[in-house]
């Protein structure tokens, strides 16, 4: 039986689909160890029943979790976000030892922010000669340049630099775009066609019928426009605010935005939405479990995905992409580059520029306005895209087979 150390400075009890790629590989018949940190993503405080020093061990449906130290983000401040970024990468390299003698066939790094993340995956191939995989979901130092907004250019290049530095010393790169793997390809050195593309799949429930009711008898039978996920600077969430707000200005009073999840943002959010006096418009509802995220999508007239203007986002497509698919509901996608391709191809909504909100606010518009036999047909192209390109089994299967494929010759 085949074995595979996964690092990912995120796991459950955080919400990252890392988890569910774990447990799917266990499915699939390999036994999986993660290497990870405290669980405290994305307010910053330590989960309830965690502390500094347990418990670092634990067993979750069949994966063997080794949990290292870190400096939680308390706060979400810039020095706590760049004392969290590096501190586990330091500390993981003390729990490397826990795992002597566990003989793995290969090394996965599930590859979220930060890059640094991948450094102790990094040491530990190296010192036991086997192969490492870093399944790249956020490019860097261009995601860094999202949550902190350094402008110095010497300290720009050093960051670039370290970037780079962690791409190399990969022996297999994994993109979810083919932009973002031309990328890769330029600063790794590798070729282009050793480079696998995979996109970030989405767990079979979001394709599940979801009862709405609940939710349809407290927010009444406006039109829904809902977000769902992590409130960070990335999603550009005040493009969205500000594009509803032009949209009732324009008298679509019916027009509705539920924002569902927490993160960083939400404090400047509030706060914007209160200074625009939107309140009577724009629900905060909180963050929920993924189990539940079907029943909003039910609820949904048109599904939200934004990201900040940036070309370099735009070689990333947001993993909510396919979760919003497979749930068979529109979709506003205020985003540029390899998500907006995936709108646009699929015919599943509208593709706006990422950061116009006047822009959003009439796709918001028109979305209202078509009659609901192309809304639903809007709905079925989305479903019928996530079964073609967003599979679980299929792309699951992809990416075991290219990690513990045999040979480095090709790559």
């Amino acid at each position: 039986m085949s074995r595979i150390l996964v690092v990912s400075q995120h796991y459950w009890p955080e919400n990252f689909r890392v988890t569910d790629l774990c447990e799917g590989l266990v499915a699939q018949g390999i036994e999986v160890d993660v290497l990870c940190g405290l669980p405290n993503y994305p307010m910053g405080n330590l989960f309830e029943g965690y502390s500094y020093l347990s418990p670092r061990r634990q067993t979750h449906n069949q994966v063997e979790i080794f949990r290292a130290g870190e400096i939680p983000r308390k706060g979400n401040t810039g020095p706590m976000i760049f004392l969290n970024y590096v501190s586990w990468p330091l500390f993981s390299l003390f729990s490397l030892p826990r795992l002597h003698g566990r003989k793995y066939d290969a090394v996965l790094c599930y590859n979220t922010s930060p890059v640094l993340m991948s450094f102790p995956a990094i040491v530990y191939a190296k010192l036991h000669k086997i192969p490492l995989t870093n399944y790249v979901l956020d490019i860097w130092p261009e995601n860094l340049y999202s949550v902190l907004p350094v402008k110095n250019k010497l300290l720009r290049g050093i960051a670039q630099a370290v970037s780079n530095w962690h791409y190399r010393r990969a022996d297999r790169l994994i993109a979810m775009s083919h932009s973002l793997a031309k990328r890769l390809s330029e600063v790794s050195k590798k070729p282009l066609d050793s480079i696998a593309i995979i996109p970030q799949y989405c767990e079979d429930f979001y394709a599940q019928p979801a009862d709405c009711s609940a939710l349809r008898r407290q927010f009444g039978d406006k039109f829904h426009l809902i977000f769902t996920g992590n409130f960070s600077p990335a999603q550009s969430l005040e493009t969205v605010v500000e594009a509803i707000c032009i949209a009732q200005q324009k008298g679509f009073s019916q027009l509705h935005l539920i924002l569902v999840g927490d993160g960083m943002s939400r404090p400047a959010l509030e706060k914007l939405v209160k200074d625009k006096q939107a309140e009577e418009f724009i629900t905060f509802y909180g963050s929920v479990p993924p189990q539940k995220i079907p029943e909003f999508c039910a609820l949904a007239d048109g599904l939200i995905c934004p990201l900040a203007d940036s070309p370099d986002l735009g070689m990333t497509i947001p993993a909510k992409l396919a979760s919003y698919m497979a749930s068979g509901t529109p979709i506003l996608a205020s985003i540029t580059g390899e998500g907006a391709a995936a709108v646009q191809q699929a015919d599943c909504g509208f593709a706006t520029p990422a950061g116009d909100a006047a822009a959003l606010a009439d796709a918001m518009i028109q979305l209202y306005q078509l009659p609901p036999q192309r809304r639903e047909q809007l709905g079925k192209n989305a479903f019928q895209w996530y079964q073609s390109h967003y599979q679980r089994s299929t792309l699951l299967s992809q990416l075991k087979d290219f990690v513990l494929s045999n040979s480095l010759q090709n790559l």
